[in-house]
Protein backbone atom coordinates (compact mmCIF):
# COMPACT_ATOMS: atom_id res chain seq x y z
CA UNK A 1 0.00 0.00 0.00
CA UNK A 2 1.58 3.29 -0.83
CA UNK A 3 2.41 5.37 1.81
CA UNK A 4 -0.69 8.48 2.67
CA UNK A 5 0.60 11.77 1.83
CA UNK A 6 -0.82 14.68 3.20
CA UNK A 7 -1.60 18.30 2.72
CA UNK A 8 -3.26 21.40 3.81
CA UNK A 9 -4.16 25.32 3.46
CA UNK A 10 -1.52 27.93 4.64
CA UNK A 11 -3.57 28.62 8.04
CA UNK A 12 -3.95 25.11 8.85
CA UNK A 13 -7.53 25.83 8.48
CA UNK A 14 -8.37 22.66 5.92
CA UNK A 15 -5.85 19.32 5.92
CA UNK A 16 -6.25 16.49 3.80
CA UNK A 17 -4.57 13.09 3.29
CA UNK A 18 -4.21 10.98 -0.02
CA UNK A 19 -2.70 7.80 -0.24
CA UNK A 20 -1.23 7.22 -3.85
CA UNK A 21 -1.01 6.21 -6.67
CA UNK A 22 -1.87 9.29 -7.57
CA UNK A 23 -3.21 10.42 -11.00
CA UNK A 24 -1.13 12.15 -12.91
CA UNK A 25 0.70 15.69 -12.61
CA UNK A 26 0.55 18.38 -14.41
CA UNK A 27 1.00 22.27 -15.09
CA UNK A 28 -2.24 23.95 -16.17
CA UNK A 29 -1.16 27.59 -17.97
CA UNK A 30 -5.08 28.63 -18.81
CA UNK A 31 -6.57 31.65 -18.11
CA UNK A 32 -8.84 30.60 -15.21
CA UNK A 33 -5.96 28.55 -13.69
CA UNK A 34 -3.26 31.21 -13.29
CA UNK A 35 -6.03 33.45 -11.75
CA UNK A 36 -7.22 31.09 -9.32
CA UNK A 37 -3.91 30.59 -8.41
CA UNK A 38 -2.74 34.38 -8.78
CA UNK A 39 0.56 33.28 -10.30
CA UNK A 40 2.13 31.66 -14.21
CA UNK A 41 0.18 28.21 -13.90
CA UNK A 42 -1.78 25.92 -11.62
CA UNK A 43 0.55 22.69 -10.39
CA UNK A 44 -2.36 19.87 -10.07
CA UNK A 45 -2.32 16.37 -9.57
CA UNK A 46 -5.22 14.16 -9.68
CA UNK A 47 -6.36 12.52 -6.10
CA UNK A 48 -6.83 9.01 -5.37
CA UNK A 49 -10.42 8.10 -4.79
CA UNK A 50 -9.38 8.14 -0.52
CA UNK A 51 -8.91 11.70 -0.45
CA UNK A 52 -10.30 12.16 2.91
CA UNK A 53 -10.13 15.94 4.52
CA UNK A 54 -9.10 15.58 7.92
CA UNK A 55 -9.69 18.79 8.99
CA UNK A 56 -12.08 21.38 7.59
CA UNK A 57 -13.24 21.14 4.01
CA UNK A 58 -12.63 23.46 1.72
CA UNK A 59 -15.49 26.33 -0.19
CA UNK A 60 -16.05 26.43 -3.72
CA UNK A 61 -16.21 28.50 -6.38
CA UNK A 62 -17.69 27.50 -9.50
CA UNK A 63 -15.37 28.78 -11.94
CA UNK A 64 -16.81 27.63 -15.21
CA UNK A 65 -19.93 25.46 -16.28
CA UNK A 66 -17.57 22.46 -16.22
CA UNK A 67 -15.62 23.27 -13.07
CA UNK A 68 -15.49 24.20 -9.38
CA UNK A 69 -12.28 24.90 -7.56
CA UNK A 70 -12.03 24.66 -3.75
CA UNK A 71 -9.94 26.70 -1.99
CA UNK A 72 -9.98 27.96 1.95
CA UNK A 73 -12.79 29.67 3.10
CA UNK A 74 -10.31 31.76 6.08
CA UNK A 75 -7.31 32.31 4.09
CA UNK A 76 -7.92 32.05 0.83
CA UNK A 77 -5.10 28.85 -0.18
CA UNK A 78 -6.13 26.89 -3.81
CA UNK A 79 -6.87 23.72 -3.09
CA UNK A 80 -8.53 21.84 -5.87
CA UNK A 81 -9.45 21.90 -9.28
CA UNK A 82 -13.19 19.12 -9.51
CA UNK A 83 -13.85 18.61 -13.16
CA UNK A 84 -17.92 18.29 -13.67
CA UNK A 85 -18.42 14.25 -14.07
CA UNK A 86 -15.82 13.42 -11.18
CA UNK A 87 -12.34 13.67 -10.15
CA UNK A 88 -10.71 16.09 -7.59
CA UNK A 89 -7.06 17.38 -8.51
CA UNK A 90 -5.51 18.55 -5.82
CA UNK A 91 -2.61 21.56 -6.05
CA UNK A 92 0.86 20.30 -5.61
CA UNK A 93 1.92 23.10 -3.16
CA UNK A 94 0.06 22.77 -0.63
CA UNK A 95 1.28 19.25 -0.28
CA UNK A 96 3.54 18.84 2.65
CA UNK A 97 6.17 17.62 0.80
CA UNK A 98 5.64 19.07 -2.80
CA UNK A 99 8.42 17.75 -4.06
CA UNK A 100 7.31 14.66 -3.92
CA UNK A 101 5.35 14.99 -6.62
CA UNK A 102 6.48 15.83 -10.29
CA UNK A 103 4.18 17.64 -13.36
CA UNK A 104 5.00 14.98 -16.75
CA UNK A 105 2.75 17.49 -18.53
CA UNK A 106 1.62 20.54 -19.12
CA UNK A 107 -2.31 21.99 -20.52
CA UNK A 108 -2.97 25.36 -22.45
CA UNK A 109 0.24 25.91 -23.24
CA UNK A 110 -1.19 28.43 -25.96
CA UNK A 111 -2.37 30.82 -23.10
CA UNK A 112 1.07 30.29 -21.21
CA UNK A 113 2.75 33.83 -20.17
CA UNK A 114 5.55 34.82 -22.23
CA UNK A 115 8.48 35.12 -19.66
CA UNK A 116 7.73 31.85 -17.91
CA UNK A 117 10.30 30.07 -19.84
CA UNK A 118 13.19 32.79 -18.52
CA UNK A 119 12.14 32.42 -15.12
CA UNK A 120 14.92 30.13 -13.72
CA UNK A 121 17.00 32.30 -15.94
CA UNK A 122 16.33 35.73 -13.68
CA UNK A 123 19.24 36.80 -11.06
CA UNK A 124 19.28 36.80 -7.85
CA UNK A 125 19.64 39.36 -5.21
CA UNK A 126 23.22 40.38 -4.98
CA UNK A 127 25.42 39.28 -1.72
CA UNK A 128 25.10 42.83 0.05
CA UNK A 129 21.32 42.67 -0.95
CA UNK A 130 20.62 39.52 0.30
CA UNK A 131 22.60 40.64 3.52
CA UNK A 132 20.52 43.60 4.12
CA UNK A 133 17.17 41.30 2.95
CA UNK A 134 18.35 38.90 6.00
CA UNK A 135 17.33 41.54 8.72
CA UNK A 136 13.94 41.62 7.49
CA UNK A 137 13.59 37.97 7.07
CA UNK A 138 14.91 37.68 10.84
CA UNK A 139 11.63 39.67 11.87
CA UNK A 140 9.28 37.62 10.84
CA UNK A 141 7.11 35.29 12.39
CA UNK A 142 5.38 32.98 10.62
CA UNK A 143 1.88 32.25 11.30
CA UNK A 144 2.02 29.68 8.66
CA UNK A 145 0.72 25.86 9.53
CA UNK A 146 3.76 23.51 9.72
CA UNK A 147 4.24 20.86 6.61
CA UNK A 148 2.95 18.54 8.77
CA UNK A 149 -0.32 17.27 10.62
CA UNK A 150 -0.93 18.76 14.26
CA UNK A 151 -3.16 17.52 16.91
CA UNK A 152 -4.83 21.09 16.65
CA UNK A 153 -4.37 24.17 14.84
CA UNK A 154 -3.67 27.38 16.25
CA UNK A 155 -0.56 26.23 18.08
CA UNK A 156 -0.03 27.89 21.44
CA UNK A 157 2.28 30.70 20.44
CA UNK A 158 5.70 31.33 21.50
CA UNK A 159 8.18 33.88 22.15
CA UNK A 160 10.79 32.08 20.88
CA UNK A 161 9.31 31.70 17.73
CA UNK A 162 11.99 32.53 14.72
CA UNK A 163 11.69 32.31 11.24
CA UNK A 164 8.96 29.72 9.41
CA UNK A 165 8.62 28.28 13.09
CA UNK A 166 5.23 28.63 12.84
Amino acid sequence: MSPRLTGGCQCGAVRFSVAGPLGRASLCHCRMCQKAFAAPYAALVTAGEDLVWVRGAPAYFQSSNLARRGFCAACGTPLTFEPEGGGVDLAILAFDDPSAIVPVIQHARWARADWVDQAADLPTREPGEAAAAAGWYAEIVSRQHPDHDTDRWPLPARDDAGPGAG
